[in-house]
């Protein structure tokens, strides 16, 4: 049983703890009965509007000494107007005298008690909790769902604003009280519940991010922007930047990126726990326009209910969207899970079967690129291979009068073209072994010399073994999808050499999979669903981007991680000082895999190929152009629906372009008319580069 001095201490404890606030929703009432703006209350405490917004939605509570002030204001203001049908203090009963003058917290805590029935009529809100004096704890979110994992209950990131309002997930808005890096730092690893869980059994949890706004970077004593020459062309601060010689002087490390618009700040890890912290800076171009557009402008709130979509349904950003692009491959795919040693009976780090493991793996000399050392040191001469998406136009003497006198150019665009290759797309996972005349195998990934200038195809059709769409005119290197294309088109292939791999696997799966769950989703939320008939299905494209902006900015970023971690498969050197025949940094990743982009590239032309060969098939249609994952095509109207081909039940016909929201299926990229297509054709530009804006001004250097 407790002893006296334990009871004491404990009351003790209880009344030097500060007082609690109203409920967020009687702050509003009694600030509104005063008549007081939230303007004119910000003023007279030295706030921002924005916090006083905060105190009453229950997002945010306030520190000493602002909390004090603000707890008399409250007090003075509820002893003046109290809430409707709260009973006056003597129907409160001869023992609590002081009952109307009790903080309206405290009343609420106790409104089921019968004998304090003080603010009963109040609106039910959650009781504002309020840290101890000696901790920096966030405030609890308002209307706070059960967290998926109690470690991190404020999500994967926050939005930094030079206040010291943190915006995260779900409208929550934390208290930071760092001036430094440094703090900021240990802030989000001991106090904020940043970050997000692995998203495999053997991987690791995503580090916690914090996006910094322009006063948020300007109070921590970063520059607004990147000033100077050199810090412009480097992308990142000076090493003798006061700033950086805090981060190094408190012991914290800087990636080899430096501290560039996406800085990684880490200790070792100790044990299990990682102590890594990924600041992104807005001002910097951390968020590239083509890939955020227009979220760097938008107000923290909405940057992180973007980025944390993002995150949700991704990855936490940590970088471009290229560079998530890639991280989630290894994030789903861990390269190592736990293995116990036969000999010691320890569990040590081994090999996970599926994933790219932890060394980095030199290409075949075809797969590469010509400055790799591979191809350098070896004095390759053998070719190359030259699997790329489409760009190709139609010759204009091609046309047929029948086809210049229809009246619309419209253009198709396939959805996530490259991220429907990618599923079940089996890829190798060892190094190649070279191979002389070998006969083909169309379930084998890797390289094959092979002379496919023997096949015919309909010359209104590009070639679908060339990026140009010419005829090869010789043996050449393709990846598998291409030679086994040329088998199903039935002529024969003969290799003469091969660099094959014996280890497969479909590494892409997971990756494949999230994002495509993450582009159906997010197009759902923008009102475009699988539900739709293909005529609502164009209606709902049309204003999808208008519904929300912050989703819509969510799905170009989406739609830029596919793209850009595909690119980053085959990441080229970059700088004026590289010299051919050196490593550059991406070598050392066992993600800097051109062959596994190759095949990704193939299986996406060869599957537009034979989508182009079905639509000849069945509606006598030929494409104008085709650029990558858009064709255009002659039309008699201003429609997909014009021309795409439909069974007499009004069911698409199967093999052709098809309307619809997910990876692979059509939608409407643009429509002009055909007098503007053939112009540019006539003058060797693509309509399919052009025909969504309709430009009048054709771009230099296409």
């Amino acid at each position: 049983m407790a002893s006296e001095e334990e009871l004491f201490a404990s009351v003790d404890a209880l009344l030097n703890e500060e007082p609690r606030l109203p409920p967020p929703a009687e702050r509003a009432r009694l600030r509104e009965a005063a008549g007081i703006t939230q303007a004119r209350l910000a003023t007279a405490l030295k706030t921002t509007t924005q916090s006083v917004k905060n105190w009453e939605n229950g997002r945010s509570e306030p520190k000493s000494p602002r909390l004090d002030a603000y707890q008399r204001l409250l007090n003075g203001w509820a002893a003046k107007y109290p809430a409707p049908g709260a009973a006056p203090a003597a129907s409160v009963g001869a023992t609590a005298p002081a009952a109307s003058t009790e903080p309206a917290a405290s009343r609420v805590e106790t409104a089921d008690v019968p004998q304090a029935p003080a603010v009963a009529a109040a609106a039910p809100a959650r009781p504002a909790i309020r840290p101890a004096v000696t901790s920096r704890r966030p405030a609890t979110k308002k209307a706070a769902q059960p967290a998926a994992d109690p470690r991190f209950p404020h999500g994967p990131l926050a939005v930094l604003d030079g206040d010291g309002c943190a915006y995260g997930v779900d409208g929550i808005v934390l208290d930071c009280p760092a001036t430094t890096v440094v703090e900021l730092v240990e802030w989000t690893l001991r106090e904020s519940g940043l970050g997000a869980p692995k998203l495999n059994r053997y991987g690791k949890d995503s580090d916690p991010l914090i996006v910094l706004t322009a006063a948020a970077a300007v109070k921590l004593g970063l520059p607004e922007r990147l000033e100077g020459h050199e810090q412009r062309r480097s992308l990142r601060l000076a090493e003798d930047h006061p700033v950086v010689k805090q981060v190094v002087k408190a012991k914290w490390r800087l990636t080899q990126r430096g501290f560039g618009p996406w800085a990684r700040i880490y200790r070792k890890a100790q044990g299990r726990e990682r102590q890594c912290v990924q600041l992104a800076i807005l001002t910097w171009d951390a968020l590239d326009e083509r890939s955020w557009p227009d979220v760097a402008e938008m107000e923290p709130a909405d940057v992180a209910r973007v980025l944390g979509m993002y995150a949700q349904r991704v990855i936490t950003p940590r970088g471009s969207a290229a560079v998530s692009g890639l991280e989630l491959m290894t994030a789903l795919r861990p390269p190592t899970r736990a293995v116990q040693d036969p000999a010691t009976g320890n569990w040590v780090p081994g090999h996970n079967p599926g994933s790219l493991g932890t060394e980095p793996m030199d290409p075949a000399p075809p797969e590469a690129t010509p400055e790799h050392p591979v191809v350098v040191d070896s004095g390759w001469t053998g070719g190359f291979l030259n699997e790329e998406a489409y760009q190709w136009v139609r010759d204009v003497s091609l046309l047929t009068d029948e086809e210049c006198t229809l009246p619309y150019a419209v253009g198709l665009d396939l959805n996530t073209a490259f991220l429907a290759a990618a599923a079940r797309l089996v890829v190798g996972l060892s190094a190649p072994d070279h191979f002389h005349a070998p006969a083909f195998n169309p379930k084998i990934p890797g390289s094959w010399l092979v002379d496919l200038s023997h096949v015919e195809v309909d010359p209104r059709l590009p070639s679908p073994f060339t990026p140009d769409g010419a005829r090869p005119t010789g043996p050449a290197w393709y990846q598998t999808h291409t030679v086994a294309y040329a088998q199903e088109l039935g002529f024969n292939v003969q290799p003469v050499e091969g660099y094959l791999r014996r280890e497969t696997g479909a590494y892409l799966d997971p990756w494949h999979d999230r994002l495509k769950a993450a582009y159906v989703d997010t197009l759902a939320d923008l009102g475009v669903t699988k539900e739709l008939t293909d005529a609502e299905f164009l209606a709902a494209m049309e204003r999808h981007k208008d519904v929300d902006p912050a989703m819509a900015a969510v799905l170009a970023a989406i739609k830029a991680t596919v793209k850009g971690g595909i690119g980053k498969l085959r990441e080229r050197p970059q700088g004026r000082k590289y010299k051919e025949g050196e490593r550059w940094p991406a070598l050392q990743r066992p993600t800097w895999r051109p062959d596994i982009r190759a095949a990704v590239i193939s299986k996406a032309r060869v599957n537009m190929h034979r989508k182009l060969r079905n639509m000849a098939t069945m509606t006598g249609l030929y494409p104008l152009a085709v650029l990558s994952d858009c064709v255009v095509y002659p039309s008699p109207g201003d429609s997909p629906l014009d021309f795409l081909p439909y069974a007499a039940s009004g069911k698409p016909q199967p093999g052709g372009f098809r309307l619809g929201p997910t990876p692979g299926l059509a939608k409407l990229e643009g429509v002009q008319t055909m007098l503007w297509a053939v112009d540019l054709m006539e003058q060797g530009y693509n309509p399919a580069r052009h025909i969504k804006g309709g430009d009048a001004v054709l771009e230099e250097g296409e």
